[in-house]
């Protein structure tokens, strides 16, 4: 049986993290966001337009995406994207998938 271990909250022994660091992390995660598609084989393009609509998504929030919360993702999906024509529920939905266009 394995040993139990006091847990800590790390928080308190690290300072905030700078505006620089964010942004080197955040630079981070979409890379291995990027590797990871690449590796699964998806085409270069796929993998471009992933990342383009993330970008899009991030210029509109102003914010790193992990701060985003449901509301948030509503107003882009729900509002920002039907109003700019980039809403893909406006596509037929493919043979198999569901229809939810209203």
């Amino acid at each position: 049986m394995a040993a139990q271990a006091v847990v800590r909250d790390l928080r308190e022994h690290w300072a905030p993290a700078s505006a620089e660091e964010l942004e080197r992390f955040e630079t981070d995660v979409l890379s291995g966001f990027v590797l990871a598609r690449a590796s699964a084989g998806l085409a270069d393009g796929t993998i471009r337009g992933d990342v383009g609509h993330l970008e899009q998504i991030r210029i509109w929030f102003g914010r790193p995406l992990w701060d985003m919360e449901p509301a948030d993702a509503d107003a882009y999906f729900g509002k920002v994207t039907r109003t700019s024509g980039r809403y893909c529920g406006t596509h037929p939905a493919a043979p198999g998938w569901p229809d939810r266009r209203r």
